[in-house]
């Protein structure tokens, strides 16, 4: 039995989604379904799907439901799996509420719903900004091996709400020279796995206050995406460690699809960026 399915495309920074509408939670999305859509050649092509559904219609949102937020975000990887947040996503999601007035965004911002809790989003001078909560640099190295490094290297691994590891990289010709069409190997592999990111620092470190870096990232369940939101913070987290006590608590961070802004306020990280809706249309599945 096939189900046509209305859908927007969105992105953040070239991160990008396939947006689907289901207010009450009537849909009931396969992996496989899902990696249908997000894929390139036959589907509609994302690097991962946001099911727009109120808190109080799904499992996962009863705790955002009792805490305010009327609007949960149920966050898909490109291969089907569930995730539980992704910065750019939910800045798009918040754009597209806004734009189908699902909602409205004060002076105080919104809270949505995700498997990571509650977020509150605000405006911001890169367009949108989420509070992604408290955040953990982890014990222990992780040894990171990657097509085009000649050997492997120490990872720091930060938790933002989604596991991290952010490898630092000494040039910028050794960072365009990696080959993230491979999965990076991992030693120990992290129990629920891990995106990876690789920086570098840029020379001077440090200007008008504010850090600035580079980076790549491999995401898991997903592969190279042009930009990952809690990425670019963990990876801002890291160098901010890896710099010591005198490092600044804003960064400027590069991706291939733009830049995005980091802050650190009273042991919280803030991600801010832009959002973008691209085209709307109708997809019909097996």
């Amino acid at each position: 039995m096939s189900l046509t399915l209305p859908f927007t495309k969105g992105h953040g920074t070239g991160n990008d989604f396939v947006i689907v509408t289901d207010p009450d939670g009537a849909l009931d999305l396969s992996a496989d379904q899902v990696a249908a859509l997000c894929d390139r050649r036959f589907g509609i092509g994302a690097d991962g799907l946001l099911r727009v559904v109120r808190s109080v219609a799904v499992d996962d949102g009863a705790d955002a439901a009792a805490g305010g937020a009327e609007w949960f975000m149920d966050y898909r990887n490109a291969d089907g799996s569930v995730a539980e947040m992704c910065g750019n996503g939910i800045r798009v999601y918040l754009h597209y509420l806004l734009q189908s007035q699902l909602a409205d965004l004060d002076e105080h911002g919104i809270l949505i719903g995700t498997r990571n809790g509650s977020l509150r989003v605000t405006r911001s001078d890169l367009g949108y900004e989420v509070d992604l909560g408290a955040y953990r640099i982890e014990p222990g190295e992780v040894l990171v091996r990657a097509r085009g490094l000649g050997v492997a290297r120490p990872g720091l691994r930060v938790d933002v709400g989604n596991p991290h590891v952010v490898v630092a990289l000494p040039a910028e010709d050794e960072l365009a020279g990696l080959d993230l069409t491979a999965v990076p190997v991992l030693d120990p592999v992290p129990a629920a796995g891990a995106n990876v990111e690789f920086t570098v620092p840029a020379d001077p470190l440090v200007v008008d206050g504010v850090g600035r870096v580079r980076m790549r990232v491999f995401e898991r369940g997903v592969g190279e995406t042009l930009s990952c939101g809690t990425g670019v913070a963990a990876t801002a987290l890291a160098v901010r460690e890896w710099a010591g006590a005198a490092a600044p608590d804003r960064w400027r961070v590069d991706v291939p699809g733009g830049t995005l802004g980091v802050r650190m306020v009273d042991g919280h990280v803030l991600l801010s960026g832009p959002a973008t809706l691209v085209f709307s249309g109708q997809i019909t599945l097996a």
